[in-house]
């Protein structure tokens, strides 16, 4: 049985719903069509978000992007696309996609996009001491 694209996006509870955490994905094989050229278009989409009460499951993840393949978008459409429709089922406390396309013409696009669920503020970040061992001193 061969698997097919599709638009369906299928989810599973967040497991620890008491944190903020992260996940992060890197999609290297995005392809959709150039709608001026036809030609295909080539991306790698980074997605971080931190679920609040979902998160996205893979394969349908997979077969989702899959079904850009064969449709005409101008980078800067798939690309908030693709944000909404996960926003929309996903309702994360944060998401930001970045989508990287590959050289056309001598140029190379980066379209970043990103939500955040209204009164949800990131927590600052901490910083760490480093601390110096044996190891790492210099005589």
């Amino acid at each position: 049985m061969s698997t097919q694209p599709s638009n369906e996006l299928e989810t599973f509870p967040n497991p620890v719903t008491k944190r903020d955490y992260q996940i992060h994905m890197e999609i290297p094989e995005f392809t959709c069509l150039c709608p001026k050229t036809g030609q295909p278009d080539f991306a790698t989409l980074i997605l971080d978000y931190i679920p609040d009460k979902k998160c996205i499951e893979l394969k349908s993840l997979k077969l989702y992007i899959w079904s850009f393949r064969d449709q005409g978008m101008f980078h800067e459409a798939v690309t908030n696309l693709i944000l909404d429709d996960l926003v929309t089922l996903l309702k994360p406390r944060y998401l930001r996609l970045a989508a990287r396309f590959y050289v056309r013409g001598g140029i190379f696009t980066n379209v970043t996009v990103e939500h955040r669920k209204k009164g949800w503020q990131a927590q600052p970040a901490v910083q760490l001491q480093e601390f110096k061992t044996q190891s790492n001193i210099r005589e």
